[in-house]
């Protein structure tokens, strides 16, 4: 009897252990998909601008839930040495529902939509006080009041910094220069060709007759180009076409 207890015992704890393990998979799991499908906010890609004092600087925000949202609370924050400043909340009731904005500063304007998904404000007219750190923060009810947060930084400078193009200059320089030694290469080829054309039709044809020294050469006709190719017959260079007429040719063959 005792080996049956200690037996089933053993089976007993062993089906606890298998469910609490079940268990355990199905919150990771649950939490997985709380994760994925949860509330986010972004600033972009870029976190951070330089603009110039004086200047109108778009702070960007956008949410996205995968699960959908309702009374959906957001509001930006201005990081005043650790004392936050609120500029402006509202709450979005539902999707595609432009929400009504209640705004705490004379330079801030809201310009975001909810059928966008965008949060995004405006800061007019931005003095070096307005350097910093700005934050986006929103909240979903429908996720039992998931809240998700970004900070977008704002550098304020005097003047915005040129940027030395003088390598990008000196390549397309380069380029272009050796672009144009290649076309003047060519050119002078072609007059260069030209030209001993020509000479070679004045050395071998005078005032359209064939010269008594060609007499001692060999001459050939062809009936597709009608050109007269001409050889001496104790070598094999020298052979070049002329433009005599083929009448004038064949005379001296």
């Amino acid at each position: 009897m005792a080996s049956v207890d200690s037996s089933g015992s053993s089976v007993s704890g062993r089906l606890r252990s298998g469910d609490m393990l079940h268990v355990g998979l199905a919150v990771v799991l649950l939490l997985g998909a709380w994760s994925v499908g949860g509330l986010e906010v972004s600033t972009g890609k870029v976190s951070s601008i330089e603009a110039m004092n004086g200047s109108t600087v778009l702070l960007p925000c956008t949410y996205s839930s995968c699960i959908g949202i309702k009374n959906l609370y957001f509001n930006w924050k201005y990081n005043d040495n650790g004392t936050f400043l609120k500029l402006c909340e509202a709450e979005i009731p539902t999707e595609k529902v432009e929400p009504k904005v209640h705004v705490f500063h004379d330079r801030v304007e809201f310009v975001g939509s909810s059928k966008t998904n965008n949060i995004s404000i405006l800061l007019w007219n931005i003095t070096f006080e307005d350097e910093g750190e700005y934050t986006c923060f929103a909240r979903n009810p429908k996720e039992k009041n998931r809240n998700h947060s970004a900070i977008f930084t704002l550098i304020v400078v005097d003047q915005m910094k040129e940027v030395d193009n003088t390598l990008t200059v000196l390549i397309v320089s380069v380029l272009g220069g050796v672009i144009g030694l290649v076309i003047i290469i060519m050119v002078i080829k072609a007059v260069v060709l030209h030209f001993l054309g020509k000479g070679n039709e004045k050395t071998w044809c005078v005032n359209g007759k064939w010269p008594a020294l060609v007499e001692h050469f060999v001459k050939s006709e062809d009936p597709k180009t009608h050109y007269t190719t001409i050889s001496h017959p104790h070598t094999d260079s020298g052979r070049l076409h002329c433009s005599c007429p083929v009448a004038v040719c064949r005379h001296f063959t």
